[in-house]
């Protein structure tokens, strides 16, 4: 019996091949890799990805689906976790992995940052999202997409769009174009970890909640804490002229003088 989509989940299934095609070829799967991919749906990537992997993990919250992916492969090939991957523990599933998946456009942006919670354990991620929100993603700086997205995903990330997937790719066709996207953490000396991570997070949401006005303006008490001169930064900037590093030059500085911006 064919599977309905259901506009609860935001199911639209991939089911062109060539696009299924490049997008395996992208991810390159290896067959040891720790591999986990969110929403496999109708199997469109979980099949060629189980040609090329020894076992693979997926997180499916449609019970229907959930069942018939158990009845496809048996469970030493396949572990399906039937739960909402915006409750999961990704940090239970081991170092060293591989996410993928075509992420529902309703939870992309809370999944994401959901996810840089154990961006340690994850070697790479790709997924297919509404271009968009791939466009916010690397924006940079002066860019008019650039935003909260952004600034936090750049601070934990390397990222790139990879390439665009056409509305007629699924069924049922979504009313947007897709992207996939390549994220690897940063490690080593790219990755700059922020005094406060909470601290981080508060600065860059209040400066981006008035994205039009001065930063100085948009922090208010918090502006008051910090030497302006010394950060380098100029009295009229922008949240959206800001890199990364300048936001957390800011929430560092906060967090150094003893004011914890985290209301």
């Amino acid at each position: 019996m064919a599977h309905q989509a259901r506009k609860r989940f935001g199911q639209h299934f991939l089911r062109d091949e060539a696009v299924i095609d490049s997008i395996v070829r992208a991810i390159d799967p290896q067959p040891a890799d720790r591999m986990v991919e969110i929403g496999p749906g109708l199997s469109a990537l979980t099949r060629p990805l189980l040609e090329r992997l020894d076992r693979l993990v997926v997180i499916e919250l449609d019970r229907d689906l959930a069942a018939r992916l158990r009845d496809q492969w048996p469970a030493e090939r396949l572990e399906v976790r039937e739960a909402d991957a915006l409750g999961m523990d990704f940090g239970a599933l081991g170092a060293e992995l591989r996410i993928v998946g075509n992420l529902p456009y309703n939870i992309s942006t809370p999944l994401l940052f959901h996810l840089m919670q154990w961006a340690d354990q994850v070697t790479d991620q790709h997924f297919m999202l509404q271009r968009e929100v791939i466009e916010r993603m690397v924006a940079r700086p002066g860019d008019t997409q650039y935003g909260r997205l952004s600034v936090m995903l750049q601070a934990r990330y390397r990222m790139s769009s990879l390439f665009d997937v056409p509305p007629e790719a699924f069924d049922p066709p979504p009313r947007v174009v897709s992207s996939v996207v390549r994220m690897r953490p940063l490690a080593g000396d790219m990755l700059r970890r922020p005094r406060s991570a909470r601290a981080f997070e508060r600065v860059v949401a209040r400066a981006f909640e008035q994205r039009r006005k001065m930063v100085r303006a948009s922090l208010g008490v918090w502006a008051e804490a910090l030497d302006w001169d010394a950060l380098g930064i100029a009295p009229t900037a922008r949240p959206q002229e800001l890199s990364a590093d300048r936001f957390m030059d800011m929430a560092d500085a906060l967090a150094a003088s003893g004011v914890e911006p985290t209301a």
